[in-house]
């Protein structure tokens, strides 16, 4: 709607996690690198954050910057019984008929994870939102899966990613197995208010436009009323700049992301 009005060739504040918007503040920066070292060295790895805080678009930046011979899966509902997960995880490797019963599915696992490693292929499993997980049996069928090894290489790599509540969980005593296979781990908060103005700047440019376009000013405002959450941010930035097409405005000061945070009911963090 105001993509020609601003001169931009997308919108800067789409919700969909893509890649290419993907700013590197210090700490996404860190987070990624730590991601990257662990799907080399074949690690468990996780990854926790506050809702927003971009590790959606974190595990998609990871997987499109696997060289070839990686082989990633996304799972983005984990609301599986430890059969489906099992089941899940064949399906995403290639398997044609995973089994039904759970000894030769997991045959079935470990003949395909041989075969990549022959190949030089390395699986990396992603877990998104896994804070749903829903028991403690699917947890066990993945810290099972990190057994799944040779003398000197695992076979497969794995990444979860979710809510602060899923590092919680983790720490009760009855996850403890899985705990100690962690061999990599970050916890992603949220950028400061220089790097929202960074955040806000390269999104503009990323998608054809003017990183000034929303002036220091109301970088203030945003930076106030999101707490440096990408997605708030993203979500005040994108009714701005709709705010500002309804009224003809060439940039978007301060007084339209106060009309804006109102309209949210959005309250100052």
């Amino acid at each position: 709607m105001y993509l020609d009005h601003y001169g931009l060739t997308a919108k800067p504040f789409d919700k969909t996690p893509n890649p290419a918007f993907f700013y590197r503040s210090p700490i996404h920066e860190e987070a990624l690198a730590r991601l990257q070292y662990g799907t080399e060295e074949r690690e468990l790895t996780l990854l926790t954050g506050e809702i927003g805080t971009g590790k959606t678009l974190l595990s998609r930046a990871l997987i499109d910057l696997l060289p070839d011979n990686y082989h990633p899966m996304l799972i983005i509902n984990p609301r599986l019984s430890p059969n489906q997960f099992l089941k899940t995880v064949a399906q995403r490797l290639g398997v044609e008929s995973p089994s039904y019963f759970r000894a030769d599915l997991l045959n079935q696992i470990n003949q395909t994870l041989y075969r990549f490693y022959e190949e030089d292929i390395c699986p990396v499993i992603i877990i998104d939102e896994a804070q749903l997980i829903p028991s403690k049996s699917t947890f066990e069928e993945i810290r099972l899966l990190t057994n799944f090894q040779l003398d000197d290489a695992n076979l497969l790599c794995l990444v979860l990613i979710g809510q602060p509540e899923l590092r919680k969980r983790l720490k009760r005593g009855t996850f403890e197995a899985v705990r100690q296979r962690v061999g990599i781990r970050y916890h992603l908060g949220p950028i400061g208010r220089e790097d929202t103005g960074k955040y806000i700047a390269h999104r503009l440019e990323t998608a054809g436009g003017d990183g000034e376009l929303i002036d220091e000013e109301a970088v203030d405002v945003i930076f106030r009323y999101s707490g440096g959450l990408p997605r708030v941010i993203n979500n005040i930035s994108a009714n701005a700049l709709l705010m500002g097409f309804s009224k003809d405005l060439s940039r978007i000061g301060p007084d339209v992301i106060l009309d804006v945070v109102e309209d949210l009911d959005l309250e100052p963090v």
